[in-house]
């Protein structure tokens, strides 16, 4: 099993051969282990949005059983988010988490709309994502940001993916005693539509 210095190099590497338009040989070859009943030993757990544009498989050029993937609309931290992650680190010693957000995300972008145009139509189960995503959006509104709505959707898709990762570093005993002890690091990271490329800028060791 990598550290978790070595996963985030390797999801680093991985992501840096995505963007050239390369694939590993390695990648490719797991494809004939996908139904290895050994069990699993993923190398990192990928808290990252439902969005159909960022499969984070293919964002980082990892084949089968190298990452322990939940996929939530907005990449919001609920008990049944914090529970899968708490899952994959127990049963697999997983020692690295990455809250995944992405450029022009559409429930960051749905949660300002709900913010500043309030009694809009949004469902009650919409509205439990929203939710989650208003703390990080909320007192943004109240800077100049409010005024220029690309700069204000990117900083408020960033402060979403820090409030998560936050979350997951201090809303569950077991993670914290994980991260205490040094057997896990949780970081935040934003994947470019435009580019493909991911940055890692929250949490990161210097």
């Amino acid at each position: 099993m990598q550290t978790a210095l070595q996963a985030l190099e390797t999801l680093k590497t991985g992501n840096a051969r995505f963007v050239g338009h390369v694939r590993d040989d390695k990648v490719m070859a797991s494809q004939e282990n996908r139904d290895d009943s050994g069990g699993q030993k993923p190398m990192a757990i990928i808290l990252g949005c439902s969005d159909s544009r960022v499969p984070a498989e293919l964002v980082f050029d990892q084949g089968f059983g190298s990452l322990f993937v939940v996929r939530v609309a907005g990449n919001v931290v609920a008990p049944p988010e914090v529970g899968s992650v708490e899952f994959a680190v127990q049963s697999f010693d997983t020692p690295l988490v990455v809250v995944l957000g992405h450029s022009n995300c559409g429930a960051v972008s749905a949660t300002i709309n709900a913010l500043e145009n309030p009694g809009g139509a949004v469902t009650p189960n919409i509205w439990s994502i929203v939710d989650r995503i208003k703390p990080a959006v909320s007192t943004l509104l109240e800077t100049p940001l409010k005024d220029d709505k690309e700069a204000l959707l990117a900083h408020a898709i960033r402060a979403n993916v820090r409030l998560a990762a936050d979350h997951l570093r201090h809303g569950s005993r077991l993670l914290e005693e994980r991260i205490d002890s040094g057997k896990l690091l949780v970081v935040g990271a934003e994947y470019s539509l435009k580019t493909g490329e991911v940055e890692f800028f929250d949490g990161v060791p210097n």
